[in-house]
C-alpha cells in the first residue's frame, strides 16, 4: 500500500485496487472507504506511521457498496470503535441483505471489470448510520452528503466546503484522465452526477481510483462532465 499525502489534514492510502482517505480533525480521524478485507492492518500502520491512534478513528464514510471500498470497515470499527456510515439505499448491500445490481458493460469496460472480480467477496459489514442527501456529518468544519447515483443505486460524494476538498468515490475516477467512472448500474444517471459534482467547484478532487486533482480542479472536473455529457448523448 502506498502512503500519499494530498493536504496537510488529508493522505490518501492507494491499495492494489482502488484507494481509501484519511481526513484528520486535530486528534480526531475519519475514514473515507477501508479498502478491501485484507486492509486493515495496513491502513493501521498506516495511521501510526503519520503519528496518529487508529483509536482515533470517529467514523469510516462509506461511499458505495463495493468491496473494495468497504472490506475492511468493520474489522477497523470493532477494533477502534468507529461508526460506519453509507447511503441507506446502499446500505442493504454492505449488510448482506441485497445483491449489488450489475453494471451495463461497455466493450472496452469487460477486461477490467473481469480484473476487478479478483478483489476478495467481503462479508457482511454492518452499518451503524444510514446517510441521505443533504445530511451534514461532523468533521471537516461539515462535511455534506452528496448523493450522486449511477455507479450503485447510494453512491455518493462528500464535500467539504470550508477546505474546498470533495470526495467522488467511484461517480468519477483519473485514469490517464478525469473521467466518468466505470461499471455504471445506470450510465445515464451516472453522468447527471458527474455534473453536479463539477458544479461544487471543489479545489482539491479525491477519486474512488487515480489520482487527487489537485491543480485547476474546477475547471478540469467542469470540462471533464461537459465532456462525458456530449458522450453519452451521442451513444445513449
Amino acid at each position: 500500500m502506498d502512503l500519499v499525502e494530498v493536504l496537510p489534514q488529508l493522505h490518501m492510502f492507494r491499495f492494489a485496487i482502488g484507494q481509501a482517505y484519511l481526513w484528520r480533525d486535530g486528534e480526531e480521524l475519519t475514514l473515507i472507504d477501508a479498502g478491501d478485507i485484507h486492509a486493515a492492518a495496513a491502513v493501521e500502520d498506516a495511521v501510526r506511521g503519520l503519528g496518529h491512534d487508529p483509536g482515533r478513528i470517529a467514523r469510516i464514510v462509506i461511499t458505495h457498496g463495493h468491496r473494495d471500498h468497504y472490506g475492511a470497515a468493520q474489522e477497523l470499527a470493532d477494533r477502534h470503535g468507529a461508526r460506519i456510515l453509507a447511503h441507506r439505499l446502499d446500505a442493504p448491500v454492505i449488510r448482506g441483505e441485497e445483491e449489488i445490481g450489475e453494471p451495463v458493460l461497455l466493450d472496452w469496460e469487460r477486461p477490467l471489470y473481469a480484473h476487478g472480480l479478483t478483489v476478495p467477496v467481503a462479508p457482511p459489514t454492518r452499518v451503524d448510520t444510514e446517510l441521505s442527501d443533504g445530511m451534514v456529518l461532523p468533521f471537516g468544519g461539515g462535511a455534506r452528503v452528496v448523493h450522486s447515483p449511477g455507479h450503485t443505486p447510494g453512491s455518493i460524494g462528500i464535500h467539504l466546503p470550508d477546505h474546498g476538498v470533495l470526495f467522488t468515490g467511484d461517480c468519477v475516477a483519473s485514469v490517464e484522465q478525469v473521467m466518468l467512472g466505470v461499471f455504471n448500474i445506470d450510465r445515464a444517471q451516472a453522468v447527471a452526477s458527474f455534473r453536479r459534482l463539477a458544479a461544487l467547484e471543489a479545489a482539491t478532487v479525491c477519486f474512488g481510483h487515480g489520482d487527487p486533482l489537485t491543480a485547476d480542479a474546477a475547471s478540469v472536473m467542469r470540462a471533464s462532465a461537459d465532456r462525458d455529457s456530449g458522450l453519452q448523448i451521442e451513444h445513449g
